[in-house]
């Protein structure tokens, strides 16, 4: 799942970024509200977790900007002002969501993968595939019935494989969908995580690689 985080206050948003991260999301962070509209006009996310007191253009602003113009994403709206007036008017804006600070990051994983599951991705239940079971809650995987120690990426782009059902994934699709902006297309990021997420899944391979087109599960679901 990818998404945009726009928080003014860096620490806060290092923080949310980073626990997202470890939840298996790929965040990219904009630190004022018309830095957000330009990163929605070059990447299509799944969520927007938007502040309302923003800098440079209200956040307000963006949650009309980003309705009007269609955009996919679903909006969470977080703000320092919970009373039920501004949560209905925050809701009104259209935001999809609305979260008062302080908030416990339980809940805004939770709301997030919510918000998810509206902007297509499936309910996250456990994946199966031939003898390999993946838990999204606990982002742990096994293999007959042995743990497998994945890094956050390679669980990431496991799970991103067999939600394809066997169709072929591209490395670009992959490098978005799992990986932030700060990843370098020109590098063998995606190769070579696919080369230890093999290793780790053992033999008989469940990963294939289409030359010139991607990767794709292979056996049965």
């Amino acid at each position: 799942m990818r998404i945009l985080l726009v928080e003014d206050e860096e620490s806060l948003a290092r923080s949310i970024a980073r626990g997202l991260r470890r939840e298996g999301m790929a965040v990219d962070i904009a630190g004022d509200g018309e830095a957000a509209l330009e990163k929605v006009a070059l990447t299509n996310y799944d969520v927007v977790v938007l502040d309302r007191d923003l800098p440079i253009l209200h956040g307000d602003a963006v949650c009309r900007a980003l309705v009007s113009q269609g955009a996919a994403a679903r909006v969470l709206m977080l703000t320092a002002a919970g009373t039920l007036d501004q949560r209905v008017e925050g809701l009104t804006l259209g935001a999809d969501d609305y979260l008062a600070k302080p908030f416990a990051f339980r809940e805004l994983v939770a709301r997030v993968r919510a918000l998810g599951r509206r902007a297509g991705f499936p309910a996250r239940t456990m994946l199966t595939w031939s003898d390999l079971i993946l838990d999204p809650a606990r982002r742990e995987a096994a293999r007959g019935g042995q743990l497998l120690p994945l890094s956050g990426k390679e669980f990431a782009v496991l799970e991103r494989l067999i939600l394809a059902g066997g169709a072929i994934v591209s490395a670009e699709a992959l490098l978005e969908q799992v990986w932030d902006e700060h990843a370098d297309p020109f590098t063998n990021t995606v190769r070579t995580t696919l080369y230890t997420l093999r290793r780790k899944l053992g033999e008989p391979p469940l990963i294939e690689t289409v030359v010139g087109a991607g990767y794709r599960m292979i056996g049965s679901a």
